[in-house]
């Protein structure tokens, strides 16, 4: 996975996966997957499936993300994932 990280940096990340459409604005790690921008911090919507975050492995769809860019006009609507024993 390449990340807009230096070496060093990208150490740091270690246990952790980019997550798509979680991103608030202002507030995504790096470039988007569609090329709107180039840039952490340059999300001008928030939850948009082209922007995205480093999380946890293993907990983007918990927090409503994917782990791959979606178009989210396209995609359905998120919902939360179904709570088990009732």
């Amino acid at each position: 996975m390449a990340f807009c990280l230096t070496p060093a940096a990208a150490s740091e990340h270690k246990g952790k996966e980019k997550c798509y459409g979680i991103a608030k604005a202002g507030e995504n790690a790096c470039h988007a997957a569609n090329g709107s921008h180039s840039c952490a911090g340059k999300a001008s919507s928030s939850n948009a499936g082209h922007d995205w975050m480093l999380v946890q492995i293993g907990s983007c769809v918990d927090k409503g993300g994917r782990t791959q860019p979606y178009d989210a006009a396209a995609a359905p609507p998120k919902t939360p994932p179904e709570k088990k024993g009732g």
